[in-house]
């Protein structure tokens, strides 16, 4: 019976699947480049042979880098393409250079085309599975990650690697309580939709793809930006954009409202709640475009627009069925300022031998700058330097003890706001030191008197945190300003400027692009260098990293790590001597407190996993793995003080106590669970005990402690002799 159930519900899926490649492969044989894109290729050429920091020919030797950087874009796990694809496209390995210096883009769209073809195939075969099942019983395992594998020789062991993967998926499903019936409806759809998006890639994407093989052949962080990828970098470092005011998902083919923003024109018409979903845009009394099915960023391109103009938006409710009533709904664009991802404030009380402390804490999400409006002489224009200042201001009067700037994940931004929020810690002096192409050294300083705040100062980093990140830990650290708590930063020391192609090009529309490519690289103001190095805490917290290259160390064409002289500066002050009376308290602390241990198990756990690289496909021996962290969970509920966590994020958090499905892994990819589900999970995430937080605020309550109770400890502190760090 189970197995005639398979074989109908595949005779469902197989019905539709002429059509899906039919549509695949009319969409590939209609991607093409486009005349502007050739252009572009050639003016980027001209521009990174004339102003990269890394002077680099575009000759045969950088060909054959990109022709391996746009295969591993395409295939990073090697799961489409066969070694016979390989070397059938060999003969274009020396030709992609040639392809961007004569504008003849005609080598890589076929690339793309055959990998489209191949991809196709996989996943059909993928659905094709489904009809029969797996035995579970059998022992075999599946290999998590090919990225460092070699190409798969022949379509046999293509097809072996793909049974595995769909049989993983499967059994992931299974184990979260799913029946046969239910696998297959979301595997079939799973498998489904990727098809679909590949029928929905345009030349533009394909072009994108191309040109930042070749800008990052040259060096990591040199990155071509199409018109739309352009677009989005500016919203995200200005936090502004013109819109509705919603935060939407992709669910189910439906553009969905996940998230209303507060004082936009979504939010004040009061006609629309989380969980609508749009089907259709119009511009003012234009004609209404169905939407249903697009890729989620046209859709967003549609309802965006000039400040001021009316969108029309067909809506159906949330909880309606597909033949629910709709509603049209007319909203006027506004600028929406999102404050969401803008620097925030905390207070969290700290008790000690000494009595309490206040320790403030501002999580810094990145150094954003809206720098047109800066340019344009606008007086409040938005900055991160800007926004800490006034919440550091707030904390003063609030006479909070001490000030803890949070930078995990903070991958960078703008380096004039890493200068200036410097400036908030010191007065004025050198902050960073930039050397150009041609070797010239340029000191970059605060040139503000006074500060903002002048009392303990500590910074909590992590493996993410980059770039101008590392700048401010580093000047921190350097002038012997602030402590600097967590794990080694990611270890990049290179300043990227972004050059518009529609400005050199003389374009009266974004149709080029722009460039953001390497012009210099950083170092500390103790000549030192963050460069593949990172900044090293005083005081180390646990790392998923640890042993494993990560951050810059990860590529294969960073550039190197080198020295120059140290800048004339005077650091103002010795947090060394601090160092051996907090130690013996944060290590006292955390061998006593359940879940620092219980994070660092996590850790030491998610590391075998991942040197391990593979999962056994034999059902009874998944699940008494599955039992077995379960097991040791529910011990954890029970401990006093226990968190429930296995499942640790990028900044070391343990998941708030709640049911044991939130920490069983239910099988469901990105845009298979529902909204509700999808919700619930982001608050928790938000609910979520900060371990390594707490534990810096703790860090900084005993600083706090130690200098009230010893005026002769202060004196010690500061000021100081000279201080030359690395």
């Amino acid at each position: 019976m189970k197995q005639k159930l398979l074989w109908i519900v595949f005779a469902l899926v197989t019905a539709a699947q002429g059509a899906a490649m039919a549509a695949v492969a009319q969409d590939a044989a209609e991607l093409k480049p486009e005349r502007h894109e050739a252009q572009a290729a050639y003016l980027a050429s001209e521009l990174l042979s004339r102003f990269h920091y890394k002077k680099t020919p575009l000759d045969d030797a950088l060909s054959a880098t990109i022709f391996e950087r746009y295969l591993k874009a395409l295939d990073p796990e090697k799961l489409f393409f066969v070694q016979a694809d390989i070397d059938r496209l060999a003969g274009e390995r020396n030709r992609l250079g040639e392809a961007i210096l004569t504008g003849d883009l005609a080598a890589p769209y076929a690339i793309y085309q055959l990998y489209r073809q191949r991809a196709g195939e996989r996943f059909m075969h993928a659905r094709a599975l489904l009809a029969t099942g797996f035995d579970f019983r059998q022992d075999e395992s599946f290999q998590v990650a090919r990225d460092k594998e070699a190409w798969l020789k022949t379509e046999a062991e293509v097809r072996e690697q793909w049974r595995k993967r769909v049989k993983n998926d499967w059994l992931r499903l299974k184990l979260a309580g799913k029946d046969d019936k239910s696998i297959v409806d979301v595997l079939d759809k799973r498998y489904d939709n990727f098809l679909k998006r590949l029928s929905q890639v345009k030349s533009a994407d394909v072009f994108q793809t191309f040109m930042n093989a070749y800008t990052t052949a040259i060096e990591p962080h040199t990155n071509y930006l199409g018109p739309r990828a352009a677009a989005d970098f500016g919203i995200q470092m200005r936090l502004s954009l013109v819109g509705i005011g919603a935060s939407l998902t992709e669910l189910n083919e439906y553009t969905t409202i996940r998230e209303l923003i507060p004082g936009g024109p979504a939010s004040l018409s009061g006609q629309l709640q989380v969980g609508d979903r749009i089907v259709g845009v119009a511009q003012g009394d234009g004609v209404m475009t169905d939407v249903m099915g697009w890729r989620l960023d046209d859709t967003v391109a549609l309802i965006r627009g000039k400040e001021d103009t009316v969108v029309v938006l067909d809506v159906l409710p949330a909880g309606a069925g597909p033949d629910g009533k709709h509603k049209l709904l007319s909203l006027v664009r506004k600028t929406i300022n999102l404050a969401e991802q803008a620097a925030k404030a905390t207070i969290h009380p700290v008790m000690d031998g000494a009595g309490a402390h206040r320790v403030g804490v501002i999580s810094l999400p990145s150094f954003y700058a809206d720098l047109t409006a800066r340019q344009r002489g606008v007086k409040d224009y938005r900055s991160a330097a800007r926004d800490v200042a006034r919440l550091l201001d707030q904390m003063t009067r609030e006479k909070v003890d001490s000030v803890l700037i949070d930078l995990r994940n903070n991958g960078g931004g703008s380096l004039s706001e890493a200068i200036e929020l410097t400036g908030l810690f010191i007065d004025k002096g050198p902050v960073v030191q930039q050397r150009n192409a041609r070797g010239e050294i340029v000191v970059e300083s605060d040139t503000q008197a006074g500060v903002a705040w002048d009392g303990p100062l500590g910074v909590l980093i992590n493996r993410n945190s980059a770039s101008a990140s590392e700048i401010f830990a580093a000047a921190i650290q350097d002038y012997g300003r602030g402590l600097v708590f967590g794990e080694r930063s990611f270890g990049k020391g290179t300043v990227q400027s972004l050059i518009s192609l529609d400005r050199f090009a003389r374009s009266g529309q974004p149709q080029f692009g722009d460039l953001k490519l390497t012009v210099a690289q950083f170092f500390r103001i103790n000549g030192g260098t963050t460069q593949l190095r990172g900044v090293t805490p005083d005081i180390l917290m646990p790392a998923v990293a640890d042993g494993e290259p990560f951050g810059e160390a990860s590529f294969d064409n960073p550039l190197p790590a080198t020295q120059v002289k140290p800048a004339d500066y005077a650091p103002v002050g010795d947090l060394r001597v601090l160092l051996p009376m907090l130690l013996p308290l944060h290590e006292a602390r955390v061998k006593n407190d359940k879940d620092y241990q219980y994070l660092q198990e996590d850790i030491a756990e998610i590391r075998v996993q991942r040197k391990k690289n593979q999962v056994t496909l034999n059902e009874a021996a998944r699940r008494a793995e599955q039992d077995a962290r379960e097991a040791r969970l529910k011990s954890r509920e029970s401990a006093k003080g226990g968190g429930n966590g296995v499942k640790v994020d990028g900044a070391g958090r343990v998941p708030a106590p709640g049911p044991e499905s939130a920490t069983r892994d239910d099988g469901l990819q990105a845009g298979e669970r529902n909204l509700a589900s999808l919700l619930a999970a982001e608050k928790a995430r938000k609910d979520a005990k900060d371990v390594l937080l707490t534990e810096a605020v703790r860090i900084l309550g005993d600083e706090v402690g130690l200098r009230k109770g010893d005026a002769r400890l202060v004196a010690r502190v500061l000021p100081a002799p000279t201080l030359q760090r690395d």
